[in-house]
């Protein structure tokens, strides 16, 4: 591999993953926020508005990063990325379009109406106000998912005379049957987050206690919500993109399950080492003939396996693209068995007096993190090595006159300045934690001063 081009890679792979661990959490927040507004609304109870801020100030810290390391992404297809920009922007440059238009406009002008019009909107208006934060968050990853699933399984283009491509169907762009599961399966995934952060906050106020009422409360709405969530993505979604893969890049799957051989009956494996070179699995352990089934409906099914395409279409890193699967895929599993003890503690009552299991969903918030990190890098590195699947090449799409050193030092320059967010990004949560979503007693007992323009 050049390596000017592994530079660009790994500038691009870093700027990302740095990148989606603020999205993931702000758009697995956006519903738990309505769900408290709603609550509020219904009820007139004031805890559940004071929840509401609290998560509306982590949601807007997330938000803020989320877009600053969101821009030097944009930046990169020009620099970094010219000869894929040149080929596909006809195509991808809509739907990035549209993402900036709901992540810029409309998510962000509500979400200021949130957080600072509380006091001049009626209480519907401000329900209303958090509504519309919530579908501009999720329809702004609807188009960036849209965008990578063209990428995956393009449709929709026709290619013009200079070998670029342009979008001559929209609909099929938008529409495309690779985005709809792998967005759902991204959306459970990023409300496993919203759920996860928010039973480890509620846990540690008990555990500590403090905010006590309010810990109970983060702790009863993301175990319902996590519970919910982990069913989405091991069950229908997982399955719907993991149908997606046998239909459309089957090199893939079977890149994943480390299937060098095409068979009927094909396992499913659950733990193994990879040996590309002798093309072999050691040490597995598997559940026979159980991906033919999740495959084809099938107990006894052929799968392809490796055997069946050219090395030129293998991926790349099939180890790496194999351990982030089955990384992703055992997360998924241990937070299905969590919830559902959570779930049988919460409704047995005894959940608040469990320390051993507040203790685990405080120490679990970093899992959902990890597990959508390894979801990502199973999809970029299993759709290797392809840029666009079956059009072009990684090795076509780089910028040839952007050496490797420049690389180096603008990969070295965002590390650097990602630090430093880090800092700032820590600072301003934990600030907010201990604060907590409950007023302070001074603030709290203090008479409500008025200006002589309020009073007229």
């Amino acid at each position: 591999m050049d390596s000017a081009l592994l530079v660009h890679r790994l500038q691009f792979a870093f700027t990302v993953t740095y990148h989606y661990l603020f999205p993931q959490l702000t758009m697995g927040l956006a519903p738990l926020i309505v769900v408290f507004k709603t609550l509020a609304l219904r009820t007139g109870n004031e805890q559940y508005n004071r929840a509401a801020r609290f998560w509306a100030k982590i949601f807007g810290i997330n938000f803020v990063i989320g877009v600053v390391t969101g821009i030097p992404m944009e930046f990169q297809f020009g620099t970094n990325w010219s000869h894929f920009s040149r080929f596909a922007g006809g195509v991808i440059g809509q739907t990035l379009a549209m993402e900036g238009v709901f992540a810029f406009f409309l998510e962000s002008a509500f979400l200021g109406l949130f957080l600072y019009g509380e006091k001049r909107l009626s209480p519907k208006a401000h329900w209303w106000s958090a509504f519309a934060v919530f579908v501009g968050s999720w329809i702004s990853g609807y188009f960036i998912v849209a965008t990578d699933a063209w990428m995956q399984h393009p449709q929709g283009y026709v290619k013009m005379a200079d070998g670029s491509v342009a979008l001559n169907n929209f609909w099929a762009l938008v529409m495309n049957p690779w985005a709809i599961w792998q967005y759902a399966h991204n959306m459970a995934g990023a409300a496993v987050t919203g759920a996860f952060v928010m039973m480890a906050l509620g846990a540690f106020y008990l555990l500590s206690h403090k905010h006590e009422e309010h810990g109970r409360l983060f702790i009863k709405t993301g175990v319902i919500a996590g519970f919910i969530a982990t069913l989405l993505v091991i069950g229908p979604t997982g399955d719907g993109q993991g149908r997606n893969l046998v239909k459309y890049q089957p090199p893939t799957l079977a890149a994943m399950e480390a299937l060098f051989e095409t068979r009927p009956g094909a396992p499913l494996v659950i733990i193994g080492q990879p040996d590309v070179e002798n093309r072999r699995i050691d040490n597995p352990i598997v559940v026979p003939k159980a991906l033919s089934f999740l495959s084809y409906r099938s107990w006894n099914a052929e799968v392809k396996g490796l055997d069946k395409f050219p090395e030129s279409e293998w991926p790349n890193n099939i180890p790496l693209l194999y351990f982030s699967y089955h990384i992703m895929v055992g997360l998924g599993t241990i937070f299905m068995a969590e919830m559902l003890i959570a779930a049988i503690l919460l409704w047995r009552k005894k959940l608040w007096n469990a320390r051993w299991m507040l203790w685990l969903l405080m120490l679990s918030f970093p899992l959902p993190y990890i597990a959508n990190t390894a979801g990502w890098l199973t999809a970029e590195i299993g759709r290797q090595p392809y840029l666009v699947y079956g059009l072009m090449r990684t090795v076509e799409g780089y910028s040839k006159t952007v050496s490797a050193g420049n690389g180096w030092f603008t990969l070295l320059g965002f590390m650097g300045m990602y630090s430093l967010l880090s800092a700032l990004f820590f600072f301003l949560v934990t600030r907010e934690i201990a604060h907590g979503p409950e007023p302070e007693q001074s603030e709290a007992k203090s008479p409500v001063k008025y200006t002589t323009a309020e009073v007229r």
